[in-house]
């Protein structure tokens, strides 16, 4: 339930409306007076438990409630978790869209695949120029390295003062395309002053620095040299600089390369359209002639690094794939680590994988993945730079978010000023003070194919019991004219028992619902909620004394006179 913020025009609101006490849905509120800026607008991929959810994206009801004073939405990056949500959202919110050149590009081809209403008012960023939105609102960038190109952070000029969001970072000294981190304006920012910093703290357990994105280059690299069978490698559709350096092998030893994937084969073309990618058209194959090649000369580049169902590299481990099939002998790599709750999907692939006798390079151990976020050294080092008063540590889980709030005690930065947050909460700086002052409505918004939203937690329940007990439907037939049962109770059960082997138990149930309807009245026989109420009671008491299970219970009383008349 939230709590109503007191509003104080001097003062500047910092909201979180997702990305903390989580990984994924990443969308942040800066407020000041009557105008807001948003930064990301992110997806996050469903656990285990959300049975049949495609998607999870943030509750945007405090936007829509305060859609006359979005200045913007600002995008640190191209990754779903940041601009994943945007296509459910933008014909609500028909405000301005800032991004770098390479998030926008990814962005409109997500678009083609849900349209707005209306064409979405893009604006391409230029990290070296800053932006005024208004008089309350002067943005500035600066490029930060990730694991996507065109990656920035962004430094929000307020009248209240500085606040900077890092965006998803690390400190790579030799980043694939050479672009550093601008150390200079970090620098600048923390000179001039940061009032509060939004501070990445993915990896903030880790100790240590984060492995440079080119030591993953020099392990697929030797694999290349030493593979005499067909290579197969799976990482993020937007993970460019590691595609760039599987092309880098692939032609270095001679191999064609063949991309399998729609989202992958979307990312490359747009990437190399923009000049994110080379790709030479020498080497790249159509996919219907991967087959063509041999398999010493071919290398394939897919999804499914995190044993999502319907990705190609799933499809491939099941021999499901039209096209492609694994051949004994083959080398797959899987050039990712599972993102938290993917362990058990991407277990199975593997598992898959090794039962047709492939080669499969997986893990931490095997060289082929680091990741794109800063670990404790390059925390310290970034809020070294920018010297915030406040930190507010996000794109974390609470361990994560704490463990951030520790490196920021080991540079005396005091406890009270970092703020662990939950989605929705307000912090309110006021004359250099902060505190946390209410919440607004925050949470998620569950997608389930062209659904939005309509789909809620009981909604989960029912796809849970239906999962774990299944369902049993009992019919009764009634003329409420005689105020008698006339047929029934019948009984349809559907993932609850093996009906052939379990006449007794069905038998056992009819006669104590038998019984049941006997004792109703006839005040009683025609009051269908008193009917069902009871049914569905003697039921599930029946059933879980006989099995120790509670199926799902749905009692149906068909009304016989008004189906006559039906008929």
């Amino acid at each position: 339930m939230s709590r109503k913020p007191k509003k104080n025009k001097n003062a500047i609101q910092l909201i979180p409306l997702g990305g903390v006490s989580e990984i994924g849905k990443n969308m942040f509120v800066i407020r000041y007076g009557q105008e807001l800026v948003v930064i990301d607008a992110g997806l996050k991929f469903p656990d285990e438990a959300m049975l049949g959810i495609d998607m999870v994206i943030p509750d945007t009801t405090y936007l829509m409630d305060h859609r006359d004073e979005i200045l913007g939405i600002i995008l640190t990056h191209g990754h779903e978790d940041h601009i994943g949500a945007l296509p459910y959202l933008l014909d609500e919110l028909q405000v301005p869209i800032y991004g770098t050149r390479l998030t926008i590009g990814l962005l409109e081809a997500k678009l083609m695949e849900h349209p707005p209403s209306i064409k979405p008012r893009f604006r391409e960023i230029n990290p070296q120029q800053p932006l005024v939105l208004s008089d309350n609102f002067k943005i500035d960038f600066f490029r930060t390295n990730h694991s996507i190109p065109d990656s920035i952070g962004v430094a929000v000029e307020t009248p209240a003062g500085t606040i900077v969001h890092t965006g998803d970072f690390k400190f790579d000294q030799t980043p694939v395309d050479g672009k550093i981190t601008d150390y200079h304006k970090l620098a600048e920012l923390g000179n001039k002053g940061v009032l509060a910093a939004f501070v990445d703290s993915t990896n903030a357990d880790r100790p240590g620095y984060t492995h440079s994105e080119k030591e993953v280059g020099d392990s697929i690299d030797e694999i290349f040299r030493l593979s005499k069978s067909r290579i197969i490698l799976a990482t993020f559709a937007s993970n460019i600089h590691r595609i760039q350096q599987v092309i880098d092998s692939a032609t270095r030893y001679g191999r064609k390369v063949g991309v399998v994937g729609r989202s992958i084969v979307n990312s490359v073309d747009i990437s190399t359209e923009l000049g994110y990618l080379n790709m030479p058209d020498k080497i790249r194959l159509k996919l219907e002639e991967i087959n063509k090649v041999p398999h010493e000369k071919l290398a394939l580049i897919t999804t499914g690094s995190q044993g999502e169902p319907m990705s190609a590299l799933t499809r491939i481990s099941q021999s499901e794939h039209r096209q492609v099939g694994i051949v004994p002998g083959d080398t797959v790599i899987i050039a990712a680590n599972p993102i938290p709750g993917n362990e058990k999907l991407v277990g199975r692939t593997v598992n898959n994988l090794f039962k047709q006798q492939a080669d499969v390079i997986y893990g931490l151990v095997s060289g082929v993945h680091v990741s794109g976020h800063a670990s404790e050294e390059e925390i310290k080092l970034m809020l070294n730079f920018l010297k915030p008063k406040y930190v507010i540590p996000t794109h974390g889980e609470y361990r994560q978010q704490y463990a951030c709030l520790k490196i920021a005690r080991k540079l005396g930065i005091p406890d009270g000023n970092v703020f662990i947050t939950e989605p929705g909460d307000v912090i309110e700086i006021t004359d250099g003070e902060a505190r946390m002052t209410g919440s607004v409505p925050a949470g998620k918004v569950l997608i389930d194919g062209f659904g939005i939203g309509d789909v809620g937690e009981i909604v989960i329940r029912d796809r849970q019991i239906l999962s774990e007990d299944g369902i049993v439907i009992i019919v009764l037939a009634v003329d409420p004219d005689r105020e008698t049962v006339v047929s029934g109770p019948d009984i349809v059960t559907r993932g609850f028992v093996y009906v052939r082997e379990s006449e007794d138990l069905l038998e056992g149930a009819k006669a104590a619902l038998a019984k049941t309807v006997a004792k109703l009245n006839r005040d009683h026989i025609t009051d269908w909620n008193r009917i069902k109420s009871n049914i569905r009671d003697a039921a599930s008491s029946f059933f879980y004394d006989r099995t120790g299970r509670r199926p799902m219970i749905m009692p149906i009383v068909i009304d016989v006179k008004n189906s006559d008349r039906g008929n």
